[in-house]
């Protein structure tokens, strides 16, 4: 099978978030089952300075978008048997940031047809286009809406993954045929309108042959009013071809038993000897007293979503119990003022970093007994899959993929159990989490092997890979 997947990020040459994790190790099982595959993603200036690999130029393009001619540099690189292509464009992609500007939909209008038009040139066609986000969302409208100009790709097949609901690429209406060339009727229509506006997400869930979300329970959530960020009456059209697959992880990168930031590796067997030895790396890096008792993580954006506005009481009682706490992460203004704050009045048992570092990233993984991810909401979620990798026991709220991903300790499934889940989003339902898993910690026998159990949990993309291609195939009938 030959499948395209079109993204705005992906992994290792470009990332803001979860997409460009996602991107890499689900491309990589594909070409492990002897698939072809293409990844399409923008040029963007980041990729040339970080020179992670040697690119060549492939072609040229011109792209009409209404009175606008632009020409696309196609550039190639081969990546442990993946083909990445890249969309250049100095006008578009030449910023120092990949998201985030006025003309972020002329950009990727651009992104899109440009992609569209170099699939259609690929010798042989491919048999899926596998797009993600608002960023690739029109490509199924487009080719079903202006067949002619794609002959090559009358038989590909579309499946959308939804990653994050909360953007839907709104874009005024006469940007129908202003960049794509569409006619106005389809937002009259309502194929694409969305709240008064053209939202390319949208577009995206009506056209696709398949869409998909990162979790099951996401996708449940999703076709709830009060889920679903809106979009549950169009999703609910859609219903029958609307699955959920988790995300999984890439267990080489994140192995505790060969992770070469890590001062002392670990398995199953040692990860008491081991996540000793980070603890001590962490408490000495950050000056910390080390008294005992449980230690504490988080890795994360500091964003309302990540539930920080919960986080920070339920932070401040466990610093005022005596244990550690070691975070690294950065996002709101006001959320990094308050916990510097409070680092201020615990200096020996609470490490802040603030900005991201992949070194004490992976230190903290292994350094910490548990993980906080009190979320708002979490479409799949990637730090409680790692920190269960390492034997950091994730507290974390029962929402989208947390609650698949997490089996929550109730006191009588200890031969399963690998975290704790908390279901209403507030103080007190944080709060009552953190203290079962500190009645866990205290029993010795209890707390290993739910350490045990999470370090032994299969998230690997093995198995998504493989639900996946079975979507994939299941188009081909």
């Amino acid at each position: 099978m030959r499948i395209a997947m079109v993204a705005g990020e992906a992994n290792p040459f470009c990332k803001s978030g979860g997409l460009a994790d996602v991107i890499l190790p689900l491309s990589l099982e594909y070409v492990k089952s002897g698939h072809d595959v293409f990844v399409l993603v923008p040029f963007y200036k980041l990729i040339k300075d970080r020179k992670l690999a040697r690119f060549c130029r492939v072609g040229q393009l011109d792209v009409h978008m209404s009175w606008r001619h632009e020409q696309a540099d196609i550039f190639f690189s081969r990546y442990e048997g993946i083909n990445y292509f890249f969309i250049g464009s100095i006008s578009y992609f030449d910023r120092e940031r990949m998201y985030g500007y006025d003309d972020d939909g002329e950009r990727f209008a651009f992104f899109q047809l440009a992609a569209l038009a170099w699939l259609n040139q690929v010798e042989g066609g491919v048999d899926v286009i596998h797009v993600h986000d608002h960023q690739a969302a029109m490509i199924p409208a487009l080719l079903k809406e202006k067949k002619a100009d794609y002959p090559n790709l009358a038989t590909a097949k579309t499946v959308l993954t939804i990653h994050n609901p909360a953007f839907k690429g709104y874009l005024n209406p006469d940007a129908l045929p202003e960049l794509y060339e569409l006619p106005r009727w389809l937002y009259d229509g309502g194929q694409v309108r969305f709240e008064g506006m053209v939202s390319t997400l949208k577009a995206g869930i009506i056209y696709s042959d398949k869409i998909t979300t990162v979790s099951p329970n996401h996708a449940k959530e999703l076709l709830t009013p009060e889920g679903s960020m809106g979009l549950s009456g169009v999703l609910k059209l859609r219903e029958r071809d609307f699955v959920g697959i988790v995300n999984g992880i890439d267990e080489e990168e994140w192995n505790p038993a060969t992770d070469y930031f890590l001062i002392k590796n670990y398995d199953r067997a040692s990860f008491r000897e081991g996540k000793a030895a980070s603890r001590e790396k962490v408490v000495t890096l950050f000056g910390l007293s080390d008294k005992g008792g449980p230690s504490f993580g988080l890795v994360s954006r500091l964003t309302s979503q990540k539930g920080v506005d919960i986080l920070l009481p339920v932070v401040e009682k466990i610093l005022a119990d005596g244990n550690l706490l070691f975070l690294c992460g950065s996002g709101d203004s006001i959320y990094e003022e308050r916990l510097r704050a409070l680092q201020e009045r615990f200096p020996k048992q609470f490490g802040l970093y603030v900005g991201f570092n992949s070194q004490l990233a992976h230190d903290i993984y292994a350094g910490s007994d548990f993980f906080l991810m009190p979320s708002q909401f979490e479409p799949c979620g990637i730090g409680q899959l790692i920190a269960k990798r390492y034997g950091a026991l994730p507290i974390a709220r029962a929402t989208g993929g947390l609650k698949d991903t997490i089996i929550s300790f109730d006191g009588k499934n200890g031969t399963e159990a690998d975290g704790f889940l908390f279901e209403d989003y507030d103080v007190q339902g944080f709060e009552w989490a953190v203290k079962a898993a500190k009645a866990a910690y205290s029993n010795k026998k209890i707390f290993a092997k739910l350490v045990v159990n999470a370090m032994e949990a299969d998230h690997s993309w093995t198995h998504s890979g493989q639900q996946y291609l079975d979507l994939y195939l299941s188009l081909m009938d």
